[in-house]
C-alpha cells in the first residue's frame, strides 16, 4: 500500500515568544516494512538532520527571534508492505526492557498482565492481552492528559491511543519482553479517527511485532512509523520549549489517504 501524508502542526501564542526549540520527530526512514519515496518538511527555516539515541530521524528547530506564531509541515509518500508481520534489527532489544515514569508497572497492572498472559511470553499471549486492555480501557478523548502515566489512565479505565500503548508496554515490560512506543500514522477508512497514532512494538523471536491496542490489530497493514522510544516523550513528532508567549493554541491537520501506484505502460 503507497501511503500519501499531509500534516501541518501551527501554535499561536497570545503574546510574543522571545525564544524556542522544537524537537521534530516528523521523518519516516525505510525499514524491511516501509520504503520512503519522498518526504519534505516545511519550516521556518533550514534544519539538519541527525538520529536521536534510539536511531529516529531528528530535526532541532531552534528560533531565537521574537515570534508569535510556528507553522511546521511534514509531506511525502511511503510505500507499505502490507504482508510483512515482523522487523528485524541489529541494536539490542534489553533497553526496551525499562520503565520510565509513564509506564511504570504499579501492583494493578502487573496483576492484569499475569491473568492474561499467565506463563506464556509469545505472540498469541501479547495479542490477548492487547485484546483485553482494549476490553478493559475505553477510548475516550480528552479523559486524560500528555502527561497521564499508565498505571493512572489504567486506573480510570480510559484513555486514547497514547495510553493503550502505555498500559500495554507497562505490561509486557513487567513479563519481561521488551517493548518499545511507536509514533505515526495510520490510515482508516473511518474519517472519526484520527490519522496521526500510537502503537507498540514487541521483541519476539528475534524481530519486532506491532500491537495495536485501540485498534486490535497485531499487523500493521496501514501503519506508518515515525519514531520509536521507551514512551511518549521519546518518540512523539513534536515536543517543544519556550520562552515567554503566555497562553497557546495548538491546531494539527493531518491526511492519510492511500495512492495507486503508478504503472508505466510501454507502446508498442
Amino acid at each position: 500500500m503507497r501511503l500519501s501524508i499531509s500534516h501541518e502542526t501551527a501554535y499561536h501564542y497570545e503574546n510574543q515568544v522571545r525564544a524556542s526549540i522544537q524537537y521534530l520527530r516528523l521523518t519516516p526512514h525505510d525499514s524491511e516494512r516501509q520504503h520512503v519515496l519522498s518526504w519534505q518538511l516545511d519550516l521556518p527555516r533550514p534544519v539538519r538532520a541527525q538520529l536521536d539515541p534510539f536511531g529516529n530521524i531528528l530535526h532541532v528547530l531552534t528560533l531565537d527571534e521574537p515570534h508569535e506564531a510556528i507553522i511546521i509541515g511534514a509531506r511525502g509518500q511511503v510505500d507499505i508492505d502490507e504482508l510483512r508481520e515482523a522487523e528485524h534489527e541489529s541494536q539490542s532489544p534489553l533497553p526496551f526492557l525499562r520503565f520510565t515514569r509513564l509506564t511504570e508497572a504499579d501492583q494493578a497492572l502487573r496483576a492484569f498482565a499475569d491473568k492474561q498472559c499467565r506463563k506464556r511470553r509469545d505472540r498469541s499471549g501479547l495479542i490477548d492481552l492487547m485484546h483485553a486492555l482494549n476490553q478493559y480501557m475505553t477510548y475516550a478523548p480528552g479523559s486524560t492528559a500528555v502527561d497521564t502515566s499508565a498505571a493512572q489512565a489504567f486506573a480510570g479505565r480510559s484513555g486514547v491511543c497514547q495510553d493503550h500503548t502505555h498500559a500495554f508496554l507497562a505490561c509486557a515490560r513487567s513479563l519481561g519482553v521488551p517493548a518499545r512506543y511507536v509514533s505515526g500514522y495510520l490510515y482508516s477508512e473511518n474519517s472519526e479517527h484520527l490519522a496521526s497514532h500510537a502503537w507498540a512494538e514487541a521483541w519476539l523471536d528475534d524481530a519486532w511485532y506491532s500491537f495495536d491496542v485501540t485498534n486490535e490489530l497485531a499487523r500493521p497493514e496501514r501503519h506508518l512509523k515515525l519514531a520509536v522510544g521507551l514512551d511518549y516523550l521519546d518518540a512523539c513528532p513534536v515536543r517543544g520549549m519556550r520562552r515567554g508567549g503566555g497562553g497557546e493554541q495548538m491546531h494539527a491537520k493531518v491526511l492519510v489517504a492511500p495512492t495507486p501506484p503508478v504503472i508505466l505502460v510501454q507502446q508498442q
